[in-house]
């Protein structure tokens, strides 16, 4: 049996894209349009399969993603990339100490750590949180059929920490991803971001897609076509001068949703790398303010967000379930030091 990840949820933020069909158009090909194309060529494919992989920038021509009305040319290399690998890549089980916070016959919570990556690719092919579900669910009766994958519902990323829901059956997964596709999951993550915001609460909206600069990013677009709709509802907890502590309640699941969303409204998230937030966005000029900043960086050398609490209606018994977590030591000890900054200020000379 064959679980298939939600690939438009939460991603890993390295995520690597695994070639699983590649066309090179004959010379003599007539202007087709891709998605027709595809369907003569992937057995037991579909047209709205195709299209929906085109959506999801998964479809490449000459190594450049495409719309479903893109017409095919002599000699384009195509090429048709999922972020799971093939069913014949073998994942290895690992013996990975997991923070299980509730497991029953149908489901299981998990508690992620900071730097583990959900699912292997390229460049993480071991120690990710699927080698150490295949582990964990080895003696399942499911689990010892061949090319196994742990029922991933959602993901988050590498360096966000917090609570995701693996299914443990067939049924699970497929009662527990229809929940997320109807965005009835209730998810709240909590996030340091860079500046004062100017409201108590908040919506950010609009349509998310790979940069068209930079294929590893995503970033907002005003344009339906461009990408899909996303929408994420904010609160301030917290506000520590120089930067605000957020509940993020997410009413969709896009990859990097939070954190290409606080970049727009030009509030990148506290240590992000990937989308600003690992330098000085707000503050002084002085010389202590800037080893302060360091010393931080230093305390959490990761973007400050964290999955903090997770709802959802149970597969089999259909009582909603409710999970909440702390925030992890060096988040806690992050908005220490900001706090102390805050309240006395120290002088910044």
């Amino acid at each position: 049996m064959y679980i298939k990840p939600q690939i438009e949820e939460d991603a890993n933020d390295e995520q690597e894209l695994y070639e699983h069909h590649r066309f090179v158009a004959d010379k003599g090909q007539g202007f087709l349009r891709i998605d027709k194309f595809l369907m003569t060529r992937i057995q037991n494919s579909s047209r709205t399969k195709i299209q929906h992989a085109c959506d999801l920038d998964c479809v490449l021509v000459n190594e450049k993603a495409v719309k479903s009305s893109y017409k095919v040319k002599p000699e384009d290399v195509i090429s048709v990339v999922l972020p799971n690998p093939p069913k014949d890549t073998e994942i290895v089980a690992e013996n990975i100490p997991l923070k299980i916070v509730y497991e029953d016959d149908d489901l299981m919570v998990i508690n992620k750590i900071a730097g583990m990556v959900v699912h292997p690719g390229y460049n993480n092919t071991s120690g990710t949180l699927v080698n150490a579900l295949a582990w964990h669910l080895k003696d399942l009766e499911f689990a010892k059929e061949s090319n196994i994958r742990p029922g991933l519902v959602h993901r988050i990323d590498k360096n966000t920490t917090g609570l995701l829901v693996v299914a443990k059956t067939e049924q699970a997964m497929t009662h527990l991803a229809k929940q997320f596709f109807d965005h009835s999951i209730e998810r709240s993550y909590v996030a340091l971001a860079w500046g004062d915001f100017e409201t108590d609460e908040g919506i950010i909206n609009g349509y998310i897609a790979r940069s068209n600069y930079d294929r590893k990013i995503f970033q907002l677009f005003d344009e339906e076509e461009k990408g899909k709709w996303s929408v994420t509802h904010y609160k301030v907890l917290e506000r520590l001068n120089y930067v605000t502590l957020l509940e993020m309640k997410l009413e969709t699941g896009r990859t990097h949703q939070i954190r290409v969303h606080c970049k727009s409204i030009g509030h990148p998230l506290f240590g992000d790398d990937t989308y600003g937030g690992d330098t000085i966005i707000k503050g002084t000029t002085f010389t202590k303010y800037k080893q302060f900043i360091d010393n931080c960086f230093k305390i959490m050398p990761r973007q400050s967000l964290h999955a903090k609490s997770l709802g959802f209606i149970h597969p089999t018994t259909k009582k909603k379930l409710f999970f909440d977590s702390e925030l992890p030591k060096d988040f806690v000890q992050l908005l220490d030091k900001w706090r102390n900054y805050a309240n006395f200020k120290p002088l910044e000379e």
